[in-house]
């Protein structure tokens, strides 16, 4: 017998049995995955270094001793005292009280300078991206919300509804709260785009009746002189058939006149319209169930329109009225203090030079011992000209004593713009509350 005939195989292994077969292609299988996630993390943490170089040379790039646009730039000052800010002794016409929110000066942090003046002068894509990468460091953390809110407020003014869809649903998780509502702005008149100056207001209250067709004809009256119309229903508790029947023809007749219209608290009175109407119930009247639907409309609200049309359809046994996209709609959240009627309502962009916007402005302040700026429609300022504006409201404020001067309804880019250039200094900043 040969040395290697006493080392030959005598027996042949067996053949794998079908459920051996299954085990070992299962086995196979999940360590081909295993190692295919092993490299997607790899490559994970590696674009998360990459990113991290990135931003730290761009935070090199920001933090040179001199940017280009800063050569104006005056001192941040201190935020005046309370005391300083207050707005006692002035009419009931321009009550000032101080139930919104101001400016918080922890919203200024350099992250947020930054970003405030690349969207300043035009740098959109730009201010975007870093508010993203803001965003992502703080997703899962309950800190501070101010580059949520300036991010909410770009993709509203640059029309970017999935996107703040998306954005919303990681404020929900992160800050466990309900996210703030979509509230697209109206586009500027065709006519006059840049208009700026006083603003026809019309604040209702109480139980809606009869007695507001005088409001409703005044309305009527400076609509025609008037690209921009402001109507507030904070203050409504009720509405009745009468009510409801005059003022859905004057939203109706405004509407079809293309007038820009600003809406105060018509969600929470759309709310308040839903919730005491009944299907198949006709105590209300048909005029309140179709001012409903007007409501509806004018927030450009299809789905819960049609959904109202067809509980509108089966109480009254009619056809229900056809959604219409809105012309020049904007909506402002329901606010807790008297609008002042006599707001100076500042165009949508100001860029490049104040123009005519500063001698409207000095004739304004001519007529009125405070000055309150409706910021509702703008969307942006540029460095330059919230440089020249700030001096020359020192100059009126230096020009009487005591004036007092307010910006409401402010988005949050331009609210850290303001505060940066020293604005908190003689005036209140009220950001429109998310």
């Amino acid at each position: 017998m040969g040395l290697f005939s006493l080392f030959k195989k005598t027996d042949a292994l067996p053949p794998l049995t079908d459920d051996e077969q299954a085990r070992l292609a299962a086995n196979s299988e999940a360590e081909r995955q295993s190692q295919a996630a092993r490299q997607r993390e790899i490559a994970r943490a590696t674009a998360m270094k990459i990113d991290a170089i990135e931003s730290a040379m761009a935070a090199d790039i920001f933090n040179l001793p001199e940017p280009a646009w800063g050569s104006q730039r005056p001192p941040r000052p201190l935020r005046a005292a309370d005391a300083d800010d207050d707005f006692s002794g002035i009419p009931t016409t321009l009550l000032l009280t101080d139930e919104l929110p101001l400016a918080s000066a922890d919203d200024s942090t350099p992250v947020v300078e930054e970003i405030a003046i690349l969207y300043a002068n035009g740098q959109t894509a730009v201010a975007q991206q870093m508010l993203t990468a803001a965003v992502a460091e703080t997703a899962g953390q309950n800190s501070d919300r101010a580059a949520w809110w300036m991010l909410f407020d770009l993709y509203q003014v640059s029309g970017q509804q999935d996107a703040f869809d998306n954005l919303s649903i990681d404020y929900a998780s992160t800050f466990e709260t309900s996210p703030p509502p979509w509230q697209a702005m109206a586009a500027p008149s065709a006519t006059s785009p840049d208009w700026a100056g006083l603003t026809p207001t019309e604040s209702f209250s109480g139980a809606l009746g009869p007695h507001i067709a005088p409001q409703l004809d005044r309305l009527r009256s400076l609509a025609g002189a008037n690209p921009v119309l402001r109507l507030e229903f904070t203050r409504v508790a009720a509405v009745n058939a009468d009510g409801a029947a005059l003022l859905l023809g004057t939203l109706r007749q405004l509407q079809q006149q293309q007038r820009e219209l600003i809406l105060v608290g018509a969600a929470a009175l759309t709310t308040h319209l839903r919730s005491n109407l009944a299907i198949g119930r006709r105590d209300e009247g048909e005029a309140v169930w179709l001012l409903l639907l007007e409501l509806l409309q004018l927030q450009n609200r299809e789905k819960e329109f049609e959904q109202v049309g067809m509980d509108y359809c089966v109480t009254f046994e009619v056809s229900p009225p056809s959604f219409t996209p809105p012309h020049k709609v904007a909506m402002a959240p329901a606010q807790h203090v008297s609008a002042s009627p006599d707001r100076f309502m500042l165009p949508p962009i100001i860029e490049q030079q104040l123009g005519a916007l500063l001698p409207a402005i000095q004739q304004y302040a001519e007529q009125y011992p405070a000055l309150v700026f409706d910021c509702s429609r703008l969307a942006r300022i540029d460095y330059a000209c919230a440089i020249q504006l700030h001096s020359a409201l020192q100059e009126l404020a230096a020009a009487q004593e005591g004036r007092k001067i307010a910006f409401r309804d402010v988005n949050h880019l331009v609210t850290a713009l303001l505060r940066l250039l020293g604005y908190a200094n003689l005036a209140r900043i009220y950001p429109h509350k998310y």
